[in-house]
Protein backbone atom coordinates (compact mmCIF):
# COMPACT_ATOMS: atom_id res chain seq x y z
CA UNK A 1 0.00 0.00 0.00
CA UNK A 2 2.96 2.50 1.05
CA UNK A 3 4.93 1.34 -2.24
CA UNK A 4 1.91 2.51 -4.09
CA UNK A 5 1.39 6.27 -2.68
CA UNK A 6 4.70 6.61 -3.04
CA UNK A 7 4.60 5.80 -6.58
CA UNK A 8 1.35 8.17 -7.48
CA UNK A 9 2.27 10.86 -5.39
CA UNK A 10 4.50 12.79 -8.36
CA UNK A 11 2.18 12.47 -11.04
CA UNK A 12 -0.31 13.45 -8.99
CA UNK A 13 1.49 16.42 -7.70
CA UNK A 14 1.89 17.19 -11.03
CA UNK A 15 -1.62 16.87 -12.08
CA UNK A 16 -2.62 19.02 -9.69
CA UNK A 17 0.08 21.84 -9.87
CA UNK A 18 -0.73 22.03 -14.06
CA UNK A 19 -4.33 22.46 -13.40
CA UNK A 20 -3.63 25.32 -10.99
CA UNK A 21 -1.45 27.03 -13.39
CA UNK A 22 -4.02 26.17 -16.32
CA UNK A 23 -6.55 28.01 -14.21
CA UNK A 24 -4.34 30.86 -13.40
CA UNK A 25 -3.63 31.53 -17.13
CA UNK A 26 -6.87 30.99 -18.12
CA UNK A 27 -8.19 33.56 -15.79
CA UNK A 28 -5.55 36.12 -16.49
CA UNK A 29 -6.58 35.27 -20.48
CA UNK A 30 -10.70 36.25 -19.96
CA UNK A 31 -9.29 39.54 -17.49
CA UNK A 32 -7.01 40.47 -20.40
CA UNK A 33 -10.25 40.33 -22.80
CA UNK A 34 -12.69 42.25 -20.61
CA UNK A 35 -9.58 44.40 -19.64
CA UNK A 36 -8.79 45.33 -23.23
CA UNK A 37 -12.42 45.61 -24.11
CA UNK A 38 -13.01 48.00 -21.44
CA UNK A 39 -9.77 50.15 -22.47
CA UNK A 40 -10.61 50.64 -25.83
CA UNK A 41 -14.05 51.00 -25.80
CA UNK A 42 -13.39 53.80 -23.49
CA UNK A 43 -10.76 54.86 -26.28
CA UNK A 44 -13.35 54.77 -28.66
CA UNK A 45 -16.09 56.91 -26.96
CA UNK A 46 -13.21 59.52 -26.04
CA UNK A 47 -12.52 59.65 -29.90
CA UNK A 48 -16.14 59.93 -30.82
CA UNK A 49 -16.82 62.55 -27.98
CA UNK A 50 -13.84 64.94 -28.75
CA UNK A 51 -14.35 64.17 -33.15
CA UNK A 52 -18.29 64.97 -32.69
CA UNK A 53 -17.70 67.80 -29.55
CA UNK A 54 -18.73 70.65 -31.95
CA UNK A 55 -21.77 69.42 -32.89
CA UNK A 56 -24.47 71.03 -30.59
CA UNK A 57 -22.67 74.31 -31.22
CA UNK A 58 -23.36 74.14 -35.58
CA UNK A 59 -26.38 72.78 -34.38
CA UNK A 60 -27.42 75.82 -32.83
CA UNK A 61 -25.83 77.77 -35.44
CA UNK A 62 -27.58 76.31 -38.28
CA UNK A 63 -30.83 75.53 -37.42
CA UNK A 64 -31.43 78.56 -35.02
CA UNK A 65 -30.29 81.39 -37.52
CA UNK A 66 -33.18 80.68 -39.74
CA UNK A 67 -35.66 79.05 -36.47
CA UNK A 68 -36.61 80.01 -33.32
CA UNK A 69 -36.43 77.40 -30.50
CA UNK A 70 -39.26 78.48 -28.46
CA UNK A 71 -43.08 79.93 -30.51
CA UNK A 72 -44.65 82.53 -29.18
CA UNK A 73 -46.86 81.55 -26.61
CA UNK A 74 -43.27 80.07 -24.98
CA UNK A 75 -43.47 76.45 -25.99
CA UNK A 76 -41.38 74.41 -27.42
CA UNK A 77 -41.03 74.37 -31.34
CA UNK A 78 -41.88 70.63 -31.76
CA UNK A 79 -41.56 71.14 -35.21
CA UNK A 80 -38.27 72.51 -35.74
CA UNK A 81 -36.88 69.59 -33.28
CA UNK A 82 -38.87 66.82 -35.00
CA UNK A 83 -37.02 68.11 -38.74
CA UNK A 84 -33.41 68.37 -36.51
CA UNK A 85 -34.06 64.72 -35.25
CA UNK A 86 -34.78 63.18 -38.69
CA UNK A 87 -31.63 64.80 -40.46
CA UNK A 88 -29.57 63.87 -37.67
CA UNK A 89 -30.56 60.30 -37.51
CA UNK A 90 -30.35 60.42 -41.33
CA UNK A 91 -26.54 60.62 -40.52
CA UNK A 92 -25.81 58.98 -37.72
CA UNK A 93 -28.61 56.79 -36.24
CA UNK A 94 -27.37 56.75 -32.35
CA UNK A 95 -27.88 60.53 -32.29
CA UNK A 96 -30.24 61.29 -29.62
CA UNK A 97 -31.36 65.06 -29.33
CA UNK A 98 -32.56 66.92 -26.27
CA UNK A 99 -33.83 70.45 -24.97
CA UNK A 100 -32.48 71.45 -21.71
CA UNK A 101 -33.56 74.18 -19.05
CA UNK A 102 -31.20 75.71 -17.63
CA UNK A 103 -31.40 73.49 -14.61
CA UNK A 104 -31.01 70.63 -16.99
CA UNK A 105 -34.90 70.09 -17.16
CA UNK A 106 -35.70 67.89 -20.24
CA UNK A 107 -37.91 70.71 -22.27
CA UNK A 108 -38.30 68.34 -25.39
CA UNK A 109 -36.52 65.43 -27.43
CA UNK A 110 -38.48 63.36 -29.98
CA UNK A 111 -37.34 59.89 -28.10
CA UNK A 112 -39.08 60.90 -25.22
CA UNK A 113 -42.81 60.63 -24.73
CA UNK A 114 -43.85 63.59 -22.76
CA UNK A 115 -47.59 62.43 -21.80
CA UNK A 116 -49.34 64.57 -19.24
CA UNK A 117 -49.08 63.61 -15.67
CA UNK A 118 -45.58 61.74 -16.45
CA UNK A 119 -42.62 63.22 -13.86
CA UNK A 120 -40.39 65.68 -15.48
CA UNK A 121 -36.80 64.57 -15.89
CA UNK A 122 -33.17 65.94 -15.52
CA UNK A 123 -30.01 66.00 -16.04
CA UNK A 124 -27.16 66.86 -14.23
CA UNK A 125 -25.57 69.97 -15.71
CA UNK A 126 -21.98 69.76 -14.00
CA UNK A 127 -20.32 67.36 -16.91
CA UNK A 128 -22.08 69.90 -19.50
CA UNK A 129 -20.02 72.79 -17.72
CA UNK A 130 -17.35 71.06 -17.55
CA UNK A 131 -17.07 69.96 -20.99
CA UNK A 132 -17.94 73.48 -21.88
CA UNK A 133 -15.37 75.12 -19.70
CA UNK A 134 -13.15 72.57 -21.57
CA UNK A 135 -13.59 73.39 -25.15
CA UNK A 136 -14.60 69.74 -25.91
CA UNK A 137 -11.05 68.43 -25.42
CA UNK A 138 -11.46 66.19 -22.09
CA UNK A 139 -13.26 63.22 -22.06
CA UNK A 140 -17.17 63.34 -20.07
CA UNK A 141 -20.38 60.94 -19.44
CA UNK A 142 -23.61 62.73 -18.82
CA UNK A 143 -26.80 61.22 -17.80
CA UNK A 144 -28.83 59.76 -20.26
CA UNK A 145 -32.67 60.57 -20.43
CA UNK A 146 -33.94 57.53 -21.02
CA UNK A 147 -32.17 55.32 -18.76
CA UNK A 148 -30.76 57.77 -15.59
CA UNK A 149 -28.41 54.40 -14.31
CA UNK A 150 -26.49 55.24 -17.62
CA UNK A 151 -23.63 57.56 -18.28
CA UNK A 152 -22.79 58.52 -21.89
CA UNK A 153 -21.03 60.73 -24.00
CA UNK A 154 -22.37 63.69 -25.34
CA UNK A 155 -22.38 67.24 -27.05
CA UNK A 156 -23.95 70.08 -25.60
CA UNK A 157 -24.49 74.38 -26.52
CA UNK A 158 -26.20 76.81 -24.83
CA UNK A 159 -28.39 78.78 -26.34
CA UNK A 160 -30.46 82.25 -25.64
CA UNK A 161 -33.65 83.45 -27.43
CA UNK A 162 -36.54 85.41 -25.86
CA UNK A 163 -34.60 86.03 -22.56
CA UNK A 164 -34.99 82.49 -21.80
CA UNK A 165 -31.61 80.09 -21.84
CA UNK A 166 -31.08 76.43 -21.83
CA UNK A 167 -28.65 74.02 -23.37
CA UNK A 168 -28.85 71.68 -26.89
CA UNK A 169 -27.71 68.41 -25.20
CA UNK A 170 -26.74 65.66 -27.78
CA UNK A 171 -26.17 61.85 -26.61
CA UNK A 172 -23.52 60.78 -29.19
CA UNK A 173 -24.11 57.26 -27.80
CA UNK A 174 -27.70 56.24 -28.22
CA UNK A 175 -29.80 53.29 -27.65
CA UNK A 176 -29.07 51.92 -31.04
CA UNK A 177 -25.50 51.96 -30.18
CA UNK A 178 -25.39 49.97 -27.42
CA UNK A 179 -27.82 47.39 -28.70
CA UNK A 180 -25.31 47.72 -31.72
CA UNK A 181 -21.82 47.73 -29.42
CA UNK A 182 -23.22 44.59 -27.31
CA UNK A 183 -24.25 42.73 -30.15
CA UNK A 184 -21.09 43.02 -31.73
CA UNK A 185 -18.87 42.68 -28.47
CA UNK A 186 -20.90 39.06 -27.75
CA UNK A 187 -19.61 37.85 -31.16
CA UNK A 188 -16.04 39.38 -30.27
CA UNK A 189 -15.79 37.18 -27.48
CA UNK A 190 -17.18 34.46 -29.33
CA UNK A 191 -14.81 34.56 -32.04
CA UNK A 192 -11.70 36.32 -29.80
CA UNK A 193 -11.84 34.81 -26.51
CA UNK A 194 -12.64 30.87 -28.16
CA UNK A 195 -9.47 31.53 -29.93
CA UNK A 196 -7.67 33.16 -26.91
CA UNK A 197 -8.68 29.79 -24.64
CA UNK A 198 -7.53 27.56 -27.49
CA UNK A 199 -4.39 29.43 -27.65
CA UNK A 200 -4.00 29.69 -23.87
CA UNK A 201 -4.39 26.06 -23.31
CA UNK A 202 -1.52 24.97 -25.76
CA UNK A 203 0.78 27.33 -24.26
CA UNK A 204 0.16 26.48 -20.84
CA UNK A 205 0.61 22.87 -21.53
CA UNK A 206 3.72 23.23 -22.86
CA UNK A 207 5.51 26.14 -20.74
CA UNK A 208 3.16 24.49 -17.75
CA UNK A 209 4.77 21.40 -18.00
CA UNK A 210 8.23 22.48 -18.62
CA UNK A 211 8.08 25.01 -15.35
CA UNK A 212 6.21 22.17 -13.10
CA UNK A 213 9.12 19.69 -13.92
CA UNK A 214 11.62 22.48 -12.94
CA UNK A 215 9.90 23.66 -9.88
CA UNK A 216 9.30 19.63 -8.49
CA UNK A 217 13.02 18.77 -9.26
CA UNK A 218 14.20 19.71 -5.77
CA UNK A 219 10.87 17.74 -4.70
CA UNK A 220 11.62 14.59 -6.55
CA UNK A 221 15.16 15.09 -5.04
CA UNK A 222 13.94 14.63 -1.40
CA UNK A 223 11.27 12.37 -2.39
CA UNK A 224 14.11 9.94 -3.76
CA UNK A 225 16.18 10.76 -0.36
CA UNK A 226 13.17 9.75 1.46
CA UNK A 227 12.63 6.00 -0.35
CA UNK A 228 16.20 5.15 -0.26
CA UNK A 229 15.78 5.91 3.43
CA UNK A 230 13.05 4.18 3.50
CA UNK A 231 14.23 1.19 1.99
CA UNK A 232 17.23 0.86 4.44
CA UNK A 233 19.85 3.35 3.50
CA UNK A 234 20.10 5.69 6.59
CA UNK A 235 23.00 7.33 5.36
CA UNK A 236 20.62 8.97 2.14
CA UNK A 237 20.47 12.90 2.47
CA UNK A 238 19.80 15.86 0.24
CA UNK A 239 23.07 16.98 -0.34
CA UNK A 240 23.34 21.20 -0.31
CA UNK A 241 19.63 21.39 1.48
CA UNK A 242 20.48 25.49 1.47
CA UNK A 243 20.43 25.80 -2.53
CA UNK A 244 17.08 24.25 -3.06
CA UNK A 245 13.99 26.14 -3.81
CA UNK A 246 12.14 23.95 -0.62
CA UNK A 247 15.24 24.51 1.54
CA UNK A 248 12.87 24.05 4.75
CA UNK A 249 11.63 20.54 4.23
CA UNK A 250 15.09 19.64 2.95
CA UNK A 251 16.84 20.84 6.01
CA UNK A 252 13.91 19.11 7.97
CA UNK A 253 14.12 16.25 6.10
CA UNK A 254 17.86 15.59 6.85
CA UNK A 255 17.33 17.11 10.48
CA UNK A 256 14.48 14.04 10.69
CA UNK A 257 17.15 11.11 9.51
CA UNK A 258 19.99 12.41 11.87
CA UNK A 259 17.39 11.93 14.34
CA UNK A 260 15.83 8.50 13.61
CA UNK A 261 19.40 7.46 13.63
CA UNK A 262 20.58 9.08 16.82
CA UNK A 263 17.52 7.12 18.13
CA UNK A 264 18.53 3.88 16.41
CA UNK A 265 21.79 4.96 17.97
CA UNK A 266 20.67 4.97 21.56
CA UNK A 267 18.40 1.89 20.99
CA UNK A 268 21.52 -0.16 20.21
CA UNK A 269 23.25 1.78 23.14
CA UNK A 270 19.68 0.86 25.22
CA UNK A 271 20.05 -2.52 24.47
CA UNK A 272 23.44 -3.25 24.76
CA UNK A 273 23.29 -1.79 28.17
CA UNK A 274 20.31 -4.02 28.93
CA UNK A 275 22.70 -7.04 28.47
CA UNK A 276 25.16 -5.29 30.02
CA UNK A 277 22.67 -5.60 32.77
CA UNK A 278 21.51 -9.03 32.77
CA UNK A 279 25.24 -10.14 32.89
CA UNK A 280 26.36 -7.52 35.78
CA UNK A 281 23.03 -8.25 37.87
CA UNK A 282 23.75 -11.88 37.37
CA UNK A 283 27.15 -11.77 38.58
CA UNK A 284 26.40 -9.65 41.55
CA UNK A 285 23.60 -11.75 42.50
CA UNK A 286 25.31 -14.97 42.34
CA UNK A 287 27.44 -14.74 45.12
CA UNK A 288 25.10 -13.34 48.20
CA UNK A 289 22.73 -16.16 46.73
CA UNK A 290 25.11 -18.73 46.67
CA UNK A 291 26.19 -17.76 50.51
CA UNK A 292 22.35 -17.35 51.55
CA UNK A 293 21.38 -20.59 49.94
CA UNK A 294 24.89 -22.08 51.54
CA UNK A 295 24.45 -21.02 54.80
CA UNK A 296 20.40 -21.80 55.22
CA UNK A 297 20.81 -25.61 53.81
CA UNK A 298 23.86 -25.35 56.96
CA UNK A 299 21.39 -24.46 59.49
CA UNK A 300 18.71 -26.94 58.20
CA UNK A 301 21.22 -29.84 57.97
CA UNK A 302 23.21 -29.17 60.62
CA UNK A 303 20.66 -27.11 63.42
CA UNK A 304 21.07 -29.55 66.11
CA UNK A 305 24.73 -29.76 65.99
CA UNK A 306 25.61 -26.43 65.53
CA UNK A 307 26.47 -24.50 68.32
CA UNK A 308 24.66 -21.17 69.33
CA UNK A 309 27.61 -19.25 68.58
CA UNK A 310 27.76 -20.77 64.93
CA UNK A 311 23.93 -20.63 64.13
CA UNK A 312 24.14 -16.51 65.29
CA UNK A 313 27.30 -16.04 62.80
CA UNK A 314 25.64 -18.35 59.82
CA UNK A 315 22.66 -16.02 60.55
CA UNK A 316 24.88 -12.69 60.42
CA UNK A 317 26.28 -13.62 57.22
CA UNK A 318 22.90 -14.27 55.94
CA UNK A 319 21.55 -10.94 56.68
CA UNK A 320 24.43 -9.30 55.61
CA UNK A 321 24.22 -11.19 52.11
CA UNK A 322 20.59 -10.07 52.55
CA UNK A 323 21.43 -6.41 53.57
CA UNK A 324 23.57 -6.26 49.76
CA UNK A 325 20.48 -8.28 48.01
CA UNK A 326 18.12 -5.47 49.33
CA UNK A 327 20.85 -2.72 48.50
CA UNK A 328 21.42 -3.85 44.90
CA UNK A 329 17.70 -4.27 43.83
CA UNK A 330 17.17 -1.01 45.29
CA UNK A 331 19.75 0.88 43.04
CA UNK A 332 18.05 -0.88 40.48
CA UNK A 333 14.70 0.23 40.82
CA UNK A 334 15.76 3.76 41.63
CA UNK A 335 18.01 4.62 38.43
CA UNK A 336 15.19 2.89 36.69
CA UNK A 337 12.41 5.76 37.71
CA UNK A 338 15.68 8.00 37.21
CA UNK A 339 16.27 6.78 33.43
CA UNK A 340 11.94 6.57 32.42
CA UNK A 341 12.16 10.34 33.94
CA UNK A 342 9.40 9.22 36.79
CA UNK A 343 11.19 11.30 38.93
CA UNK A 344 10.28 15.72 39.06
CA UNK A 345 12.31 17.60 41.42
CA UNK A 346 10.75 19.76 43.72
CA UNK A 347 12.70 22.95 43.92
CA UNK A 348 12.89 24.50 47.32
CA UNK A 349 15.09 26.46 49.08
CA UNK A 350 17.33 24.82 51.95
CA UNK A 351 20.90 25.04 53.68
CA UNK A 352 23.35 22.67 52.01
CA UNK A 353 25.51 23.69 54.91
CA UNK A 354 23.15 22.21 57.25
CA UNK A 355 22.20 18.99 55.14
CA UNK A 356 26.54 18.47 55.17
CA UNK A 357 26.80 18.52 58.51
CA UNK A 358 24.05 15.96 58.91
CA UNK A 359 25.41 14.01 56.57
CA UNK A 360 28.75 14.03 58.05
CA UNK A 361 27.20 12.89 61.22
CA UNK A 362 25.04 9.97 60.03
CA UNK A 363 28.57 8.92 58.45
CA UNK A 364 30.83 9.71 61.28
CA UNK A 365 30.74 5.73 63.00
CA UNK A 366 31.29 4.06 59.51
CA UNK A 367 34.30 6.78 58.82
CA UNK A 368 35.28 5.78 62.30
CA UNK A 369 35.40 2.36 62.27
CA UNK A 370 37.79 2.77 59.61
CA UNK A 371 39.86 5.29 61.24
CA UNK A 372 38.94 7.62 58.27
CA UNK A 373 38.80 11.38 59.40
CA UNK A 374 35.73 12.72 57.85
CA UNK A 375 35.10 16.35 58.14
CA UNK A 376 32.95 19.01 56.16
CA UNK A 377 34.66 22.59 55.47
CA UNK A 378 32.52 25.74 54.37
CA UNK A 379 34.54 28.99 53.14
CA UNK A 380 34.06 31.81 55.53
CA UNK A 381 31.76 29.37 57.85
CA UNK A 382 29.38 30.47 55.97
CA UNK A 383 25.47 29.44 56.09
CA UNK A 384 24.89 28.84 52.06
CA UNK A 385 21.13 28.60 51.24
CA UNK A 386 20.80 26.84 46.99
CA UNK A 387 17.76 26.26 45.38
CA UNK A 388 17.15 22.06 44.69
CA UNK A 389 15.19 18.85 45.27
CA UNK A 390 16.70 18.25 48.95
CA UNK A 391 16.00 14.66 49.11
CA UNK A 392 17.28 14.04 45.72
CA UNK A 393 20.80 15.66 46.41
CA UNK A 394 20.69 14.05 49.90
CA UNK A 395 20.88 10.99 47.94
CA UNK A 396 23.85 11.94 45.79
CA UNK A 397 25.77 13.04 48.39
CA UNK A 398 24.80 9.55 50.22
CA UNK A 399 26.26 7.95 47.37
CA UNK A 400 29.24 9.95 46.95
CA UNK A 401 30.16 9.47 50.41
CA UNK A 402 29.32 5.59 50.18
CA UNK A 403 31.93 5.49 46.96
CA UNK A 404 34.50 7.74 48.78
CA UNK A 405 34.45 5.58 52.23
CA UNK A 406 34.24 2.72 49.40
CA UNK A 407 37.28 3.03 47.88
CA UNK A 408 39.24 4.89 51.05
CA UNK A 409 41.92 3.05 52.98
CA UNK A 410 42.40 3.09 56.78
CA UNK A 411 43.87 6.14 58.17
CA UNK A 412 42.86 8.18 55.24
CA UNK A 413 40.65 11.24 54.98
CA UNK A 414 36.93 12.35 53.33
CA UNK A 415 36.28 16.07 53.26
CA UNK A 416 33.05 17.56 51.92
CA UNK A 417 33.77 21.18 50.81
CA UNK A 418 31.05 24.08 50.61
CA UNK A 419 32.10 27.48 48.09
CA UNK A 420 29.84 30.24 46.43
CA UNK A 421 30.81 31.83 43.73
CA UNK A 422 29.18 34.08 40.78
CA UNK A 423 25.30 33.20 42.29
CA UNK A 424 26.29 29.19 42.76
CA UNK A 425 27.61 26.90 45.04
CA UNK A 426 30.38 24.79 44.27
CA UNK A 427 29.88 21.23 46.44
CA UNK A 428 33.17 19.02 46.09
CA UNK A 429 33.64 15.17 47.91
CA UNK A 430 37.43 14.71 48.31
CA UNK A 431 39.20 11.78 49.44
CA UNK A 432 42.89 10.55 49.74
CA UNK A 433 41.35 6.90 48.06
CA UNK A 434 43.14 4.75 45.54
CA UNK A 435 41.98 6.91 42.95
CA UNK A 436 40.87 6.14 39.40
CA UNK A 437 42.84 5.70 36.23
CA UNK A 438 42.83 7.99 33.64
CA UNK A 439 41.39 5.54 31.09
CA UNK A 440 38.37 4.87 33.42
CA UNK A 441 37.56 8.32 34.12
CA UNK A 442 35.60 9.13 31.06
CA UNK A 443 32.55 6.06 31.73
CA UNK A 444 33.09 6.21 35.60
CA UNK A 445 29.51 8.23 35.66
CA UNK A 446 28.33 5.48 33.23
CA UNK A 447 26.18 2.78 34.25
CA UNK A 448 27.26 -0.80 35.57
CA UNK A 449 30.65 1.38 34.87
CA UNK A 450 33.43 0.31 38.06
CA UNK A 451 37.48 0.37 38.41
CA UNK A 452 38.50 -2.93 38.80
CA UNK A 453 38.36 -2.99 42.12
CA UNK A 454 35.10 -2.53 42.49
CA UNK A 455 33.81 -5.56 42.10
CA UNK A 456 35.53 -6.84 44.66
CA UNK A 457 33.65 -3.93 46.96
CA UNK A 458 30.86 -5.60 46.12
CA UNK A 459 29.48 -2.74 43.72
CA UNK A 460 26.88 -2.49 41.38
CA UNK A 461 28.16 -0.12 39.15
CA UNK A 462 25.06 2.47 39.55
CA UNK A 463 25.87 4.89 42.44
CA UNK A 464 27.37 7.55 40.65
CA UNK A 465 25.41 6.61 37.60
CA UNK A 466 22.20 8.16 40.00
CA UNK A 467 24.47 11.05 40.89
CA UNK A 468 24.67 11.75 37.56
CA UNK A 469 20.52 11.52 36.56
CA UNK A 470 20.02 13.23 39.63
CA UNK A 471 22.20 16.33 38.96
CA UNK A 472 20.84 16.38 35.04
CA UNK A 473 17.39 16.82 36.54
CA UNK A 474 18.71 20.26 38.37
CA UNK A 475 20.57 21.32 34.66
CA UNK A 476 23.83 20.77 36.81
CA UNK A 477 26.54 18.08 35.75
CA UNK A 478 29.28 15.53 38.09
CA UNK A 479 33.03 15.89 37.46
CA UNK A 480 35.93 14.27 38.73
CA UNK A 481 39.54 14.91 39.30
CA UNK A 482 41.58 11.78 39.84
CA UNK A 483 44.82 10.26 39.94
CA UNK A 484 45.67 6.61 41.37
CA UNK A 485 46.70 6.42 44.39
CA UNK A 486 46.42 9.76 45.00
CA UNK A 487 42.52 10.16 45.64
CA UNK A 488 39.83 11.84 43.76
CA UNK A 489 37.37 14.63 43.77
CA UNK A 490 34.09 14.59 42.60
CA UNK A 491 32.33 18.27 42.36
CA UNK A 492 29.29 19.71 40.94
CA UNK A 493 27.25 23.39 41.52
CA UNK A 494 24.03 24.06 42.32
CA UNK A 495 22.29 27.56 42.55
CA UNK A 496 22.29 30.04 45.35
CA UNK A 497 19.05 31.14 47.02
Amino acid sequence: MSRKTSATLTPRLVFKLWVALSLLILGMAVSYILITNHFSNQHHLATQQEINAPLAQHLIDEKFAEARPFLEDGSVNKAVFGDLMHDMMAVNRSIEVYMLADDGEVLYSVVLDHNPGEPTKYVNTTPISDFLASNGTGFYLGDDPRDPQEQKIFSAAPFTDQGRSGYIYIILSGEVYQTASANIFGKYIKSFGLGAIGLTTLFTLLIGLGAIWFLTKNLRKITLAARRFKEGDLSARIEHPEKTNIAVVAHTFNDMADTINANLEEIKSVDELRRQLIANVSHDLRTPLAILKGYAETLQEKSDTLSVEEQQKYLAVISSNTDKLTGLVEQLFEYSKLEAKQIEPLIEQFSITDLCLDLVSKYQILATEKNIDLRLEVADNKNILVRADISLIERALQNLLDNALKFTPENGRITIQLETKAGYCSVKVNDSGIGIAPEMQSTIFERFKQTSEGFAKNGAGLGLAIVKKILELHESTIKVFSEENEGSTFYFQLPTA
